[in-house]
């Protein structure tokens, strides 16, 4: 987490890190489901999930994005089981005026942490309800998915040019420090053009 905590300060003092905006995502981590190992079980830590109709094993990592440049500024790990929206609260800065979620974000302006803090929350709609959409509500929609883009990007460095689409370890706390140190590396990498040498 430190060294997360330091790139991002390095990256604000360049102004490279704006708190205007947070987009917020979550991905899931295979761990292995194989029980043929020395203990013969699983990883207690890890949890089943189902996303559409496929099961998964393993962790989700929640990030925050700044909505500006893309940028990690923070992230919470958990097992594959725990739903996005109840970690929001933890990738939220507390100086945004807008946040940016997908269909697994919905009510989260209802909930009793977020009730009085005044943001413009731009979420998804659920895919059932964008089918019946038309004209200006579409368009308002594939706008919101053209911001919220940006939150893919350290997802596809971390999983794809680091290699992490599985977990190295067993259990949460070394993952997490390993995830913790590749977000610090893809903020590096996502800023290295706009840099000073």
């Amino acid at each position: 987490k430190e060294i997360l905590k330091e790139v991002n300060r390095h990256l604000e003092k360049e102004g490279l890190l704006l708190r205007e905006g947070t987009i917020v995502d979550a991905t899931i981590i295979s761990a292995p489901t194989s029980t043929k190992n020395q203990s013969g079980k699983r990883d207690p830590e890890m949890h089943q999930t189902k996303k559409g109709n496929e099961w998964h094993f393993g962790m989700k990592m929640h990030i925050g994005v700044d909505e500006t440049f893309g940028v990690i500024h923070s992230m919470e790990t958990t097992p594959a089981n725990t739903h996005d929206i109840t970690q929001a609260r933890h990738l939220l800065h507390g100086q945004e005026n807008t946040v940016w979620g997908d269909a697994g974000y919905l009510g989260m302006d209802k909930r009793e942490e977020m009730v009085d803090k005044n943001i413009d929350w731009n979420i998804a709609a659920r895919p059932g309800k964008r089918k019946q959409m038309s004209g200006s509500a579409l368009l308002l929609e594939k706008a919101k998915a053209s911001v919220r883009a940006k939150v893919e990007h350290p997802f596809r460095r971390i999983k794809q040019q680091f290699g992490y689409s599985k977990v190295r370890y067993r259990g949460l706390a070394k993952n997490n420090n390993r995830l913790h140190m590749l977000a610090a590396f893809s903020n590096l990498l996502t800023c290295r053009n706009m840099l000073p040498a």
